[in-house]
């Protein structure tokens, strides 16, 4: 090589370094900010076009000022009724809040139950605290405590979102540590090089340290909405989907070092040229697939699409810049102590080797067994209960607002506190009062009120419309509420000249449910025929990409049938949240791919050089110990996820970390190859890929 590409050789890793390190030092503290524009206020991740969404929208006519409203219930320490002079003891404790920093008007007065032993009141907040609201709702409750002979229990949405952000509050910390650390620990103790590891987590903590900053600039602008779990998800994403390209690269310059005895830049173009047409088409399956999910009508779902996919762009973008840099400029150091030689592939894979043995010489015993256990767990998918996540149950850990919800339930009816909300004009207000009142399970209905002259009240209108508050007999969380606003809706509808909607915490959770099912009938098919035109690109047949979506397809379904019984065996949920089955889904299929991707393409690069049969064994074997490494590592990532306590970020961890394992030991390294070895040449099809001796 003549001395100015030489010198080129080693200037341009050197500068691509020096960017990189830029990028990381100015972008990086992105990572731990992007929590300053998140929003855990469930409201703004509802269905855009449903019934309820639009009620939100019309309530905010019948408020003098937006509130954020903390129930609080008294009862007895040890049951029993309550002494009438708590009552008045527990109203001025209320009255006391007036004026307190966060409060909005005055507190309503402590109502008695019909069994006497319990009160309620409500305070009303200020929705935009923020960081304040921690502060506020512990001063509520200490002031409610304080009220003698009874113990207090603080709920209601302020509640529910002060236990969110205490959810969240480890999510720029805790989360990325235990992550860091997982893939650390594993690449050390799979690779055994000291610096190596280090590098490929250098370069995925500089590539959340990007994403973070284009996600944060995009979210202050309101570009893009982000929340708890767009934000947990996101950083879970870009550190194993980058430690995955960059294990693949790393393995291959590694191959490509030995059999050039140490020459640095030919190797890494050799590698590169092999490993950037799968790592590509893997990224973009992941990508675009998070893409798909701007066809849904969910709010979290469409916010998840486009951030996530940068995310994967930013991974892509720093294994194939950075890593590269770093290993031509670190060269056999980069794997020390070991050192990279040419061996073959039998002597350097003997598990691998032993495995596609077992493959090339009984491949229907093989890809049957396979199939065969699959299709037992994916049996099991049909029992997965996908309704929602009882109030209850949506924190893994006790919290407060539960509590408070659990108390209310046993002494008030079901829907106090979170009644329906009907928006309707003003001339039906009493016909659709009346007829709430008569559907089964309403308790109450009740028209909202302005003050009057004289101490009366009257029905407030705003824009010729009312406002009805139905409560529920049913807690507002459980399938029976949901099945009452079904019925509510269909009578409220008939009444002729109402133009009646009903809306409120209920209807919102069936609404989120019923767009739910709609997304996945919609979404799916978009991710498959997205994942099948890649794969048609990448592999140049028609059969083979067929084969591996159904794989994955598979494994999805055999992974949702394992959940199932775990779920309600191992972990106590009585069903997951309606979204769960599409995060899985998407997360899944494009990751299982990703695997099979990096199979294939190399089994199709040695089936020139050897033939079908051969080709799949020395793919199998050059690709067995890197794809398994990186898919321990993916799932170990997100099973990181398990540490914010919370019921949809725990069913995730465990459907994409169990899903990971189950496709990258059984369908890709047995399922695939023994069917593509089963079916030979025809794999091709319609392409007649032929070995050149």
């Amino acid at each position: 090589m003549s001395t100015p590409l030489r010198w080129a050789g080693r200037l341009l890793p050197l500068l691509m370094l020096v960017v990189w390190l830029a990028i990381g030092g100015g972008l990086g503290p992105y990572a731990g900010k992007l929590g300053e524009v998140a929003t855990n206020d469930q409201a703004a991740f509802l269905p855009r076009s449903a019934e309820s969404t639009q009620v939100l929208l019309e309530q905010e006519a019948f408020r003098q000022e937006e509130t954020l409203p903390a129930l609080i219930v008294w009862t007895a320490p040890g049951g029993g009724r309550l002494d009438p002079a708590v009552q008045a003891a527990a109203t001025q404790s209320l009255a006391s809040l007036k004026g307190a920093p966060g409060v909005i008007g005055v507190p309503s007065p402590a109502l008695p139950s019909a069994d006497g032993e319990a009160l309620r009141g409500v305070v009303q907040l200020r929705p935009d605290l923020g960081d304040e609201l921690p502060a506020t709702i512990e001063k509520i409750d200490a002031t409610a405590s304080a009220v003698p002979s009874t113990e207090a229990w603080l709920g209601g949405p302020a509640a529910t979102q002060a236990d969110l952000t205490d959810a969240f509050a480890g999510i720029d910390g805790l989360l990325l540590a235990v992550a860091l650390v997982t893939v650390l620990v594993i690449l050390l103790l799979v690779y055994r090089s000291v610096l190596l590891p280090l590098m490929i987590i250098i370069g995925a903590v500089f590539a959340l340290g990007l994403a973070c900053a284009i996600v944060y600039f995009l979210a202050d602008h309101d570009i893009v909405r982000v929340d708890g779990q767009v934000q947990g998800i996101l950083s879970i994403l870009v550190i194993g989907a980058a430690t995955d390209y960059a294990l693949l690269l790393a393995a291959r310059y590694r191959e490509e070092l030995g059999a050039r005895d140490g020459d640095r830049m030919p190797a890494m173009r050799a590698a590169l040229r092999q490993s950037i047409g799968p790592i590509t088409a893997s990224a973009a399956t992941v990508a675009l697939g998070l893409l798909a999910l701007l066809f849904s009508d969910l709010t979290n779902n469409r916010a998840l699409g486009p951030v996530g996919a940068i995310g994967i762009v930013c991974a892509v973008l720093s294994a194939v810049t950075f890593l590269p840099a770093v290993l031509v400029l670190l060269g056999r150091a980069a794997y020390w102590p070991a050192r990279p030689k040419a061996t073959p592939a039998d002597d350097a894979h003997p598990i691998w080797r032993r495995i596609a043995d077992l493959v090339d010489r009984a491949p229907r015993k093989v890809w049957g067994g396979s199939l065969a256990a699959l299709l037992v767990c994916a049996a099991f998918s049909f029992t997965l209960d996908s309704k929602g996540v009882p109030l209850d149950e949506i924190f893994v850990k006790d919290a407060p607002s539960v509590a408070a919800q659990a108390r209310l339930g046993e002494h008030f009816p079901g829907g106090a506190g979170n009644p329906a909300v009907v928006i309707a004009d003003a001339g039906a207000a009493e016909k659709i009062r009346s007829t709430a009142e008569g559907v089964e399970g309403v308790d109450s209905a009740t028209v909202f009120t302005a003050p009057g002259a004289a101490g009366t009240t009257r029905p407030l209108v705003a824009d010729g419309r009312v406002r009805i508050d139905v409560t529920l007999v049913d807690a507002a969380d459980t399938d029976a509420a949901k099945d009452t606003i079904a019925d509510l809706r269909s009578a409220l509808h008939a009444v002729p000249d109402a133009d009646a909607l009903v809306g409120g915490y209920t209807a919102q959770q069936y609404d989120t449910q019923v767009t739910a099912e709609r997304d996945r009938k919609l979404i799916v098919p978009v991710v498959l025929a997205i994942i099948l035109v890649i794969l048609f690109g990448l592999l140049r047949s028609i059969l083979l990409p067929l084969l591996l979506v159904a794989t994955v397809a598979l494994n999805f379904a055999a992974t949702l049938g394992v959940s199932s019984l775990v779920f309600e065996h191992v972990f106590g949920f009585t069903g997951t949240d309606s979204a769960v089955p599409l995060y899985g889904f998407v997360f899944l299929v494009a990751l299982g791919v990703d695997y099979n991707i990096f199979l294939m393409s190399r089994v199709r690069e040695e089936t020139v050089q050897h033939g079908t049969r051969e080709g799949i064994r020395r793919g199998l074997i050059a690709t067995g110990g890197v794809i398994t490494s990186a898919g321990v590592v993916l799932a170990a990532t997100f099973a990181a996820l398990g540490v914010i306590p919370l019921a949809f970020l725990v069913q995730i961890a465990f459907i994409v970390a169990f899903g990971v394992l189950l496709d990258t030991l059984v369908v890709r390294s047995l399922l695939v190859p023994a069917l593509v070895r089963d079916i030979g040449p025809a794999v091709w099809w319609p392409g007649a890929l032929r070995h050149r001796p």
